[in-house]
């Protein structure tokens, strides 16, 4: 059976989940960001019980076909701009994330502005700002590099977008002693 999970965002989440389930005895097969595959099927109140756990670890379980889509857009969202180099896509992510779901874009716009409150463009501008950050606070790359790696026209784009996010450019933001970086499944929450 296919659970599809809320907030399972990260590699550490995905280590979580994996970890609970077999704790409550439970074969993982496939998992991925916010789906895990188990075995055998868990009855009506197994699966309560998988709920449970799942939400004192801050995850739930997502029954409804339109919950779990959004979460799938969210995931998409997530493993593009984090996991990717945004320097080789050749189309927009919104795009991009509607063939990937193979759904309409408008009914996917439309379907998450309504359950979240944003629109997927602010809600992929949050994430390429956290990564945007993330990068900065590594040091590794200056800020042109960081804004071709994160698919920006260029630096100014990039500054301009980091800056009506977050109050601050990004060098004053990199000269700041401590980060301050949302959590990935919390960042529409900060609106």
């Amino acid at each position: 059976m296919v659970l599809h999970v809320k907030n399972m965002v990260c590699d550490r989440c995905i280590l979580i989940v994996r970890q609970q389930l077999t704790n409550l005895g439970f074969d993982v097969g496939n998992i991925v960001l916010g789906k895990v595959t188990v075995s055998p099927d868990p009855e009506p109140l197994k699966l309560q019980e998988i709920s449970a756990a799942l939400q004192v670890l801050g995850f739930e379980l997502i029954d409804k076909e339109k919950d779990q889509l959004i979460e799938q857009i969210k995931t998409q969202v997530i493993e593009l701009v984090h996991y990717s180099d945004l320097s080789d896509v050749q189309q927009s992510l919104m795009n991009l994330i509607a063939a990937k779901l193979n759904k309409d874009y408008v009914y996917l716009s439309r379907l998450f502005s309504d359950a979240e409150g944003i629109t997927i463009e602010k809600y992929i501008i949050q994430q390429k700002v956290e990564k945007v950050k993330e990068l900065l606070e590594y040091g590794e790359l200056n800020l042109n590099e960081i804004a071709y790696k994160m698919g920006y026209s260029s630096s100014a784009h990039l500054s301009t977008q980091f800056k009506a996010v977050t109050g601050m450019p990004p060098s004053k933001y990199k000269a700041q002693d401590a980060g301050d970086r949302t959590p990935l499944d919390q960042l529409n929450a900060k609106l």
